[in-house]
């Protein structure tokens, strides 16, 4: 389990989440060493101030949709850097890529990137919403972009993480790229199955539950 809980971005994006809620997963991030801590943009600087440096503060940009301009994600991830984000989720603009204009897709993940200032950055592709063809193309933009994983579901649309899209984003990909797995993640099986298949991150919040569980 413990091996499992390091791949886990313990994630908290609800529109709801309150401060006492974010701190409770930032405690059991630390407590049970998962790899970050999933956050709403507008709780980071409160988080990296309350954690330090004993946990990866990941947040979400152009979050849940895709659809603002690039250069308001471009703002959203300078924001999310300089108030202490270590890692930055973005999610792509659908639209562009299922009208084909792969170049535009492509450079925004770069301009994104650059934004990062170093720090990691998982793009987001919504898998639920496409076609294997354009799937596919998403790993060979992402593979092209410099980002350093690449990941299936926001969790905020018809469906999450798959065994197939996983499969075929490890057939796909550059070496180089990583592959985040997440939403719908429910069990321990579940995990096993989707770090066996590949996937080096998983985004969800019902692992920590599980594991607590022995102990209540």
């Amino acid at each position: 389990m413990r091996n499992i809980l390091e791949k886990v971005d313990h994630t908290l994006l609800a529109p709801d989440a309150t401060w006492e809620q974010i701190k409770m997963i930032c405690d059991d991030g630390i407590q049970y060493g998962t790899a970050s801590v999933c956050i709403p943009s507008s709780f980071v600087r409160q988080a990296k101030a309350y954690v330090g440096n004993r946990l990866p503060i990941c947040t979400v940009i152009g979050f849940p949709n895709g659809y603002s301009t690039t250069a308001a994600k471009v703002f959203e991830t300078e924001d999310a850097v300089q108030n202490g984000a270590d890692e930055i989720d973005m999610v792509i603009n659908i639209g562009w890529l299922r009208d084909r204009r792969y170049h535009d897709v492509l450079s925004e993940i770069k301009a994104v990137k650059a934004a990062c200032h170093g720090k990691l950055l998982k793009v987001i592709i919504e898998t639920c919403l496409l076609t294997e063809e354009e799937k596919i193309a998403m790993c060979d933009i992402v593979s092209q972009s410099g980002a350093d994983y690449i990941k299936t579901s926001t969790g905020f649309s018809t469906s999450g993480a798959t065994r197939e899209d996983v499969a075929l984003f490890a057939a796909h990909v550059a070496p180089h790229v990583k592959i985040k797995a997440a939403g719908g993640i429910a069990s321990v099986q579940d995990a096993k199955d989707f770090i066996a298949l590949g996937a080096d991150r998983l985004g969800t919040s019902r692992l920590i539950k599980l594991a607590k569980e022995p102990m209540e």
